[in-house]
């Protein structure tokens, strides 16, 4: 089994069968084959060949997916380049990966650093539709690279992750059957392409499945109850930014869209309790949340049938083994917190260029993710935040998102985030960033709230309120261009 042979349940099988539709346009899975086919035709005239590195920097469109699935035939390595980033994030994935080209827009190419050679999408397309539609294969097995990934960068320079066709088939062919996807399936794609979440889950559970797919250049709060009125999905994949703005649909259209979807997955990022349990109640749907990262595609989730454990990301998914170890690599038991490492063929063979951090983050074929986790005695995970966001003060171990979900929970306070900074008694104390509306918010009041829940070591020394939390295109709070608090 490969991954085109799995994508060709669609693309040949159903080749009749309506696929996609974009924009006002539609497509047959047949069609999407004779795109991609062509595409590969012109980057084989182009002097593409196996294990050649080709990048794109693109808002979402069916020339992706072309992209994508021609890359799968030719045994490219497709490295997709977050549209949000900029010269000093560009210039360093594109020194790093080193690719061919750099395909865009015309409306992009502005901020393309000099010295890549740029291929405009548009031309490329045009050209690719003079070729012939006839498929090239080039030999390829489960270990051959498909893709180069890099890593958000949230904390530092982002790394490349190196994952292959056989990441993408475990991942895709798992999910697909743990979730249930088959090809009546409606599936509302918002989520960026260039990001596994979208491209690694949403579109490999759509070509796998032979279900229809929207596709939306972005995700639009303002566009959403339209979009779901009148396409009516049965699937919906999101972060948890998403689903707050969901929250503001009016409450009879919400229970009307909540009956026709059948699943709801959140991932990327947190998905606050309190999110989980106001969705379950505005629209009657519960919200699905897993566990998955740039490096390793999905690890874990909470179950399609059975309990949907809120504040929790579930179970390990039937092909990743897990485990929970101390600092010194040690298994700890149940309902002990440690770091979540995991083991299976959905994780990367590691980083681009980087052996010394690839050394560093695998042991004996188990991949550190630098979660801090806990498992309770029924199975269930639950993610306490990134062993870089604990704050040790006084000795003492605070996990961020515990004050978070209390902060989410009080009156008034949209979001908010946690941070530890310097402190010189006691090394380092919890400070609040908080986006709260100005009528409701009241400092005064919302301290003693905390102290009756909260150790007081864990109460944060400030509170510092913000229009806006900075976040990742899928919504991870960017904590290092947090402002620096005021002496």
């Amino acid at each position: 089994m490969t991954l085109l042979s799995l994508f060709d349940q669609s693309l040949i099988q159903r080749a009749s069968k309506q696929a996609l539709d974009f924009n006002g346009k539609t497509y047959t899975f047949g069609e999407l084959e004779d795109r991609s086919n062509r595409l590969a035709q012109l980057l084989i005239k182009k002097d593409l060949k196996q294990g050649d590195r080709l990048s794109f920097f693109l808002q979402n469109r069916v020339d992706v997916i072309d992209l994508w699935i021609a890359g799968v035939k030719l045994g490219l390595v497709i490295v997709p380049v977050n549209v949000l980033y900029r010269e000093r994030e560009l210039k360093h994935i594109l020194s790093d990966a080193s690719p061919t080209a750099l395909i865009t827009s015309k409306d992009m190419a502005s901020w393309i650093p000099q010295g890549i050679t740029i291929w405009d999408v548009d031309q490329l397309a045009t050209e690719a539709s003079h070729e012939s539609s006839v498929r090239i294969e080039n030999k390829v097995t489960n270990d051959t690279p498909l893709s180069l990934i890099y890593t958000s960068g949230t904390t530092g320079a982002s790394k490349g992750a190196v994952l292959t066709q056989g990441n993408f088939l475990a991942n895709g062919h798992t999910l697909v059957s743990d979730w249930q996807f088959t090809d009546k399936d409606r599936y509302l794609a918002t989520l960026p392409l260039f990001h596994v979440h979208g491209l690694g889950n949403g579109i490999h559970c759509w070509l796998m499945s032979g279900c229809h797919m929207r596709l939306t250049e972005r995700f639009e709060h303002a566009h959403a109850q339209a979009w779901f009125e009148e396409y009516k999905p049965t699937v919906f994949f999101g972060v948890p930014a998403m689903f707050i703005r969901l929250l503001e649909i009016p409450e009879v259209a919400a229970k009307a869209i909540g009956l026709g979807l059948r699943l709801a997955v959140s991932g990327s990022a947190p998905l606050p309790a309190e999110i989980h349990g106001k969705f379950r109640a505005k629209f009657g749907s519960v919200i699905l949340e897993r566990y998955g990262m740039t490096e390793t595609l999905m690890n874990v989730s909470n179950p399609y049938l059975g309990e949907r454990r809120p504040g929790t990301v579930g179970l390990p998914l039937k092909h990743v083994e897990t485990k929970i170890c101390d600092e010194a690599g040690q298994l700890v038991g149940d309902n002990i917190t440690g770091e979540l490492w995991v083991k299976g063929p959905n994780v990367c063979s590691g980083y681009w260029g980087r052996p010394e951090a690839t050394a560093q983050a695998w042991i004996d074929g188990w991949f550190k993710t630098g979660d801090i986790a806990i498992r309770a005695a029924d199975g269930y995970i639950t993610l306490q935040g990134r062993r870089s966001d604990l704050i040790i003060s006084g000795g003492f171990n605070i996990y961020p998102r515990e004050i978070e979900e209390l902060l989410l929970e009080q009156p008034g306070i949209k979001e908010a985030t946690v941070v530890g900074v310097a402190d010189p008694i006691r090394g380092e104390v919890p400070v609040a960033y908080i986006v709260a509306d100005a009528a409701t918010w009241d400092e005064a009041a919302l301290r003693p709230r905390l102290a009756s829940q909260l150790a007081s070591f864990k109460l944060p020394k400030a509170f510092v309120r913000v229009d806006a939390l900075p976040r990742t295109a899928l919504g991870k709070v960017q904590k290092h261009l947090l402002p620096p608090l005021k002496s």
